[in-house]
């Protein structure tokens, strides 16, 4: 009874928006016009068919096309089809469920479709990422209906466009909103917004959010999210601030856009600040919220912050956990990972492809191969989870890190899918560190196979012959490289000081104190190699002397960004770098020294993973 009178409601409602949406006017009711309204209603709940009721009800919890099958037949038997808009919703669940060549046909054979009907149609494409046929039923309300468009339409139309980064049909329906006059109604304003920032147009996001007369919450939000997802964070926080400035509260939308700005502006003051104002605007207490933000403070090396957001979540599900399990993955605590995911499965929650994913990545950066089998079979054996490509590439990683390189080739050789660039990107990464020749051309050969213009694959390659000393072969792959004009990105290191990230590249003298940063470097290696420091010099691939090689190898970006924080930071603060590719063997051991000698804690991120360096040991155990 009472969801008979719910849908009634929502159904009159309904229909009020779509006339106003027409542009039609409806005038604000006085209290005996909205006293008819309330005894109209009541009339049409009792003189309603009860039998339209029942399957309206059985339609909203439907949850397999079956069940909509049946209710459409009995539709069919017993009903017209414009009773209580239930062809409407009928269509609407067929494409929900993704079936739209039923949805398309039940709509054909409804003999009375009016506006609502046509932008249920459009919505409900839209919703499942349908651009074609989103196009195609617009062009027909459009040039042959005769029906008037409206901004439901448009939304419609223009969400699916930024859904597939449709650039050319997103400025033509920009151009519709421009001479259906509907550009700066603020619902189809915002929707370009979003649309553009997907584009990565943000010059045309920008100027139609100040070209609109009056901003709502979504218009702010909608900008800040633009300046998130196109890398300008300091713009994001910008607008927060502006946002706040003309009296808009942020909500959940807003915070998940900052939170994604912070990790392109890795500031951890910033971070914190972020954190105090989910306190202050009430939504730590958001699941939503709290498992993105333990998910940056991991990613800026705080697992300590990360675990403490965690703890405060009341009721984690399994995303949260999830996130956390990851965050032990990425920093290399493969038993805490191991631990935390057997306490999820006591408390009765299903693990799923990506937490497995996680849990071999964290046996894998742990060297623990005994655990990585295990749970590696009874993903498939237990939980009935078939592994995928990142679950091989793992596997293969975690073998190739402990020497069993043949183990490895086997794995790749036996697996049920055709390995990608992930798979024999492990294999090859194994085959540099441990030097065999034969399987590290099989590796490389198939990476370059796979994507021909990605350089890495060529220095890897380049990178084994040099260091087995075939100085010759390594040239030929250079050569190969110079010929298809390919670079590899440079080596840089970034570290957080004075609200500032200080970025520093190899042999760096860019930075104000570079004077005082290359003495102070100086004094670090003078003072390891008195306590037993031998510099590593197989990362150097030039055929040179020794002593030059040595010289080259202090210049690391690492090492300057090293000596820099030990020059501006208090003892009692970590240290924490970000490097852009992977640490090489020699800076690994110098911040395994340093550690020691200067008594800091020393964190640095790499390309692959967290090393976490204290009193002369890393919490990789040395499966870098």
């Amino acid at each position: 009874m009472l969801c008979h009178t719910k849908y009634l409601h929502e159904s009159i409602m309904f229909r009020l928006f779509h006339v106003k949406s027409r542009g039609l006017k409806l005038h604000q009711p006085t209290p005996l016009k909205f006293q008819l309204f309330e005894t109209s209603l009541r009339f049409h709940f009792f003189s309603c068919d009860p039998l339209l009721s029942t399957l309206l009800l059985a339609l909203k919890c439907s949850s397999s096309v079956s069940c909509c099958r049946i209710i459409h037949a009995r539709v069919i038997k017993s009903l017209d089809y414009r009773d209580g808009f239930i062809g409407d919703q009928l269509v609407s669940r067929y494409l929900n469920m993704g079936f739209t060549s039923d949805a398309q046909r039940l709509f054909d054979e409804m003999p009375h479709k009016d506006s609502v009907s046509w932008n249920s149609l459009v919505s409900g494409f839209s919703k499942i990422g349908d651009l074609g046929n989103c196009l195609s039923v617009f062009s027909t309300i459009k040039s042959e209906m005769g029906l008037e468009l409206n901004e439901l339409t448009l939304i419609s139309v223009i969400s699916a466009c930024a859904f597939a980064k449709a650039r050319a049909e997103g400025l033509y329906l920009h151009c519709c909103a421009v001479k259906l006059g509907m550009e700066l109604e603020v619902k189809v304003a915002n929707a370009l917004i979003n649309m553009y920032g997907k584009f990565v147009c943000v010059g045309s996001a920008f100027k139609l959010f100040w070209a609109i007369p009056e901003q709502n919450m979504v218009s702010w939000n909608s900008i800040v999210a633009v300046w998130a997802q196109n890398g300008v964070p300091c713009e994001a926080v910008n607008y927060f601030n502006m946002m706040r400035v003309n009296g808009f509260f942020p909500d959940e939308a807003t915070m998940l856009s900052l939170i994604q700005a912070c990790e392109n502006l890795p500031l951890g003051r910033m971070v914190e600040a972020m954190h105090g104002v989910i306190f202050s605007c009430g939504l730590n207490e958001n699941i939503t919220i709290s498992t993105t933000l333990l998910n940056l403070y991991s990613k800026l090396g705080r697992l300590s912050a990360s675990h403490k957001v965690f703890a405060e979540i009341s009721k984690p599900d399994k995303v949260a956990l999830t996130a956390m399990l990851a965050g032990y993955a990425i920093h290399g605590q493969g038993k805490k990972a191991i631990e935390f995911f057997e306490k999820m499965v006591r408390e009765g929650l299903e693990p799923d492809h990506v937490t497995f994913t996680h849990l071999l990545s964290a046996c894998s950066h742990s060297g623990l191969v005994k655990e990585g089998k295990y749970y590696f079979q009874i993903m498939s054996d237990v939980y009935r989870i078939q592994p995928q490509l990142d679950h091989y590439s793992c596997m293969v990683d975690l073998l190739g890190r402990c020497g069993l390189l043949n183990d490895a080739h086997d794995l790749i050789k036996n697996m049920p899918l055709e390995p990608n660039s992930g798979v024999w990107g492990a294999l090859l990464g194994a085959c540099r560190v441990y030097r065999n020749i034969n399987l590290g051309k099989e590796a490389a050969q198939n990476l370059i196979a796979l994507n021909p213009s990605d350089p890495r694959n060529y220095l890897m390659l380049s990178n084994i012959f040099s260091a087995a000393g075939l100085w010759s072969d390594a040239s030929k792959v250079r050569a190969l490289m110079k010929t298809k004009v390919l670079a590899r990105n440079a080596g840089c290191s970034f570290i957080e000081h004075g609200n500032k990230i200080h970025r520093f590249v190899v042999d760096d003298y860019s930075h104000p104190d570079s004077d005082k940063i290359h003495k102070k470097l100086e004094e670090l290696m003078t003072k390891i190699q008195e306590v037993g420091f031998v510099s590593e010099t197989e990362s150097i691939l030039h055929d040179v002397d020794e002593d030059v090689k040595i010289d080259m190898i202090k210049k690391h970006s690492e090492k300057i960004a090293l000596a820099y924080g030990l020059l501006v930071s208090s003892s009692d603060m970590p240290l924490v770098i970000i490097k852009n590719l992977r640490i090489c063997r020699d800076c690994h051991n110098t911040a395994k020294f340093v550690s020691r000698i200067e008594k800091r804690i020393i964190i640095i991120r790499d390309s692959k993973r967290f090393h976490h360096f204290s009193d002369g040991l890393c919490s990789c155990g040395n499966y870098w």
